[in-house]
């Protein structure tokens, strides 16, 4: 059950759905956001002041869920009058935490965001349901530019380290016709496919490669969230040549370049499968672009463990790496291990932070001279900016009206490049 004394609402006032997190939990924002418009409010996704605040956080690691609780303290000081409803995997983990805090009306987990509108408008308690994957409100997408699709919840890896299938639950995939429905009803420039698990989508025997094979169709760009090793074969990577326009990124998560670590991890690969679906990649998109995520300091990382990550970036030569420094997830496996000193862990950051710079430089460089398709999103400055389909940030000068426009890519600038239209 949910803890809930929330008071009347009335139409016209103004709400702020703010989003730590993954793109899943922007997904779920959106059709929040989308919520509240039927309710009458003015909606926003900035921090700013408002007569309701909806806070979904986070909870991957220890930092993010300070973050969410940080939160609630921020938006009291825009209003210390107004509502605030928080909600998302740091509210399943450890509801107490923030109703506790003064001025928090609401608390619900993963599984009850879509409950939440109802709860706004009728005053009701919500149960959980943790079962079926759940039709949320259908998003807008004013800006026709980026939509981020939502189409798979939950997880049933269960790696040493993590927490996020204890919170959001065993995997669940959407309705293949609603997802299309979607994309076609938002007509975005693009599509942005995720889920916390999205290698796993399977809807009544429709794997992930099913999923694509009908997006076939679908007139814009097609992104996809992150990936597990598994999925990357010849018929899924053929599939995705087959779309009519599919932005050559893959997101391909690592954690560990240790066969040792990966073991302890509980992830289901080695390195050398790793580089050898790296390589399989660069085989049908050769300006691919892939990124990662490493994992630093996990208990069980020895100097030479550390050291095998670095070579394995090395030789896969990431784009980009997100890295962040282990932290002891409450609940998991992992958490029974003793961790490493901070120093250790410290050190080891350093090195792989310098080495996630170099790599950048270097996919940066290897694009300069060449061609792309832009999608103009935002402006930063003098400057109109967007990415590449392999996810290069590209500056444009001065402000640019078209939805997507061809570049060239002139030189590095700042975290990106600087492009040309032609």
């Amino acid at each position: 059950m949910i803890e809930t004394n929330l008071s009347p609402i009335k139409n016209g006032k103004k709400a702020v759905v703010f989003t730590l997190g993954c793109k899943v939990n922007s997904c779920e924002s959106a059709s929040l956001m989308t919520g509240l418009k039927t309710l009458g409010y003015t909606v926003s996704d900035e921090l700013s002041y408002a007569d309701l605040y909806i806070i979904n956080t986070c909870a991957v690691t220890a930092e993010a869920e300070k973050k969410s609780r940080q939160t609630v303290a921020r938006v009291k000081k825009f209003n210390p009058n107004a509502q605030i409803i928080v909600t998302g995997c740091a509210s399943q983990k450890a509801p107490q935490d923030f109703l506790k805090k003064q001025g928090v009306t609401l608390v619900t987990g993963t599984n009850s965001k879509d409950k939440i509108i109802g709860a706004i408008n009728e005053r009701g308690n919500i149960v959980w349901e943790e079962n079926e994957y759940y039709e949320e409100f259908m998003p807008e997408n004013p800006d026709k530019t980026r939509a981020y699709i939502k189409v798979q919840d939950g997880c049933n890896n269960f790696c040493s380290y993590c927490i996020i299938p204890y919170l959001r639950g065993r995997s669940r995939s959407r309705n293949v016709e609603k997802i299309v429905e979607e994309i076609e009803r938002l007509s975005p420039v693009e599509a942005v496919v995720t889920g916390i698990n999205l290698s796993a989508y399977n809807y009544q025997g429709i794997g992930l490669k099913g999923l694509i094979d009908r997006l076939s169709a679908v007139n814009c760009r097609i992104r996809l969230g992150s990936l597990e090793v598994g999925v990357i074969n010849e018929e899924f990577l053929t599939a995705l040549k087959n779309l009519k326009d599919f932005a050559p990124h893959f997101h391909l998560s690592l954690q560990s370049g240790s066969n040792a670590v990966l073991k302890s991890m509980n992830r289901k690969y080695t390195r050398e499968e790793y580089l050898e679906k790296c390589l399989l990649i660069k085989k049908h998109f050769p300006s691919a672009a892939i990124t990662t995520d490493v994992i630093v300091g996990y208990s069980t990382e020895s100097e030479k463990d550390f050291k095998d990550s670095l070579d394995l970036c090395k030789a896969v030569g990431f784009a980009d790496v997100h890295c962040f420094p282990y932290s002891k997830r409450e609940g998991t496996v992992g958490a029974k291990l003793k961790e490493l000193p901070p120093s250790v862990k410290d050190e080891r950051m350093g090195e792989i932070l310098a080495l996630k710079k170099q790599l950048k430089d270097s996919f940066i460089q290897q694009n300069l001279g060449k061609e792309f398709w832009v999608i103009p999103e935002d402006c930063q400055g003098n400057f109109t900016v967007g990415y590449t389909e392999n996810y290069v940030k590209t500056y444009l000068l001065g402000k640019v009206e078209d939805k997507k426009v061809k570049v060239v890519l002139k030189e590095p600038f700042e975290d990106g490049a600087i492009a040309d239209i032609l």
